[in-house]
């Protein structure tokens, strides 16, 4: 694959994008002009990997990457407007621009469009991620070429490393909630009065919370893939030294 390489500028595009009130035209020129920019491609909107761990790292990640100096975070699929905005919409991805590249003119200028006409998808995006200042790229992580869908350089984790690699990374934190649970409120104000971003997850049946967590009450809180508790083991945890470890 003959792709764009580091120091190159990107390809001149007008997209077609889809707002509220209707079509908006968006070209590379305003979005990366006099800017610092990070872009992730992908395969596909609502695909596993892009859904699971791609989209809502960057999402997540998105005030740190604000904190050291980037100006916007762009998700760019060949997709259609239509597709781009439901999915960010599904995924609570307000921290992301999706940029559909219908026509895949973007990525096929990148040198970045494949054929997935195996799977059913046609023309689609390789992934990789890229760090572009007014439109140069300064940085660029391309997936290797290996079959399947590799997902190993171009995760938020390594963009950020490339940018600063003392960023700290926020803790990543899951709340396993049910509607009308007091002990569920305390626990998201302590989260929110401690500054700590978190992801709510309603859980209404007893047996999937069991086998998350081994306990049938709400709330149940994870960090950083360990179980910390419910409310009050939280607030402990808070308090104490534990939260360095977690």
């Amino acid at each position: 694959m003959q792709h764009r390489q580091i120091g190159d500028r990107i390809p001149a595009v007008t997209f077609r994008t889809r707002t509220e009130t209707g079509w908006k035209d968006v070209t590379t020129h305003e979005l990366f002009d006099g800017r610092t920019v990070v872009v992730f491609s992908l395969p596909g909107a609502f695909t596993p990997t892009c859904s699971t761990n791609q989209l809502p790292g960057y999402n997540r990640l998105a005030p740190v990457f604000r904190a050291n100096g980037v100006d916007e975070i762009v998700c760019m699929s060949v997709n259609d407007a239509f597709v781009m905005r439901e999915w960010q919409r599904t995924q609570d991805a307000g921290n992301i621009t999706v940029i559909p590249d219908g026509n895949g003119e973007f990525t096929e200028g990148m040198g970045m469009l494949v054929d997935k006409q195996d799977l059913g998808f046609g023309k689609r995006s390789w992934r990789y991620s890229m760090l572009v200042r007014d439109g140069v790229i300064e940085q660029l992580f391309v997936e290797p070429q290996k079959p399947g869908d590799p997902y190993e350089v171009s995760d938020p984790e390594t963009m950020l490393a490339s940018i600063n690699p003392r960023a700290r990374i926020p803790d990543a934190v899951a709340l396993l909630t049910r509607k009308g649970c007091g002990h569920c409120e305390r626990a998201k104000h302590a989260l929110v009065e401690a500054g700590y971003p978190f992801d709510e997850i309603d859980t209404p049946e007893v047996q999937k919370l069991f086998a998350l967590s081994g306990r049938k009450t709400t709330p149940q809180v994870f960090i950083n893939g360990r179980h910390i508790g419910g409310a009050d083991e939280l607030e402990a945890w808070l308090a104490g030294p534990g939260r360095e470890a977690a």
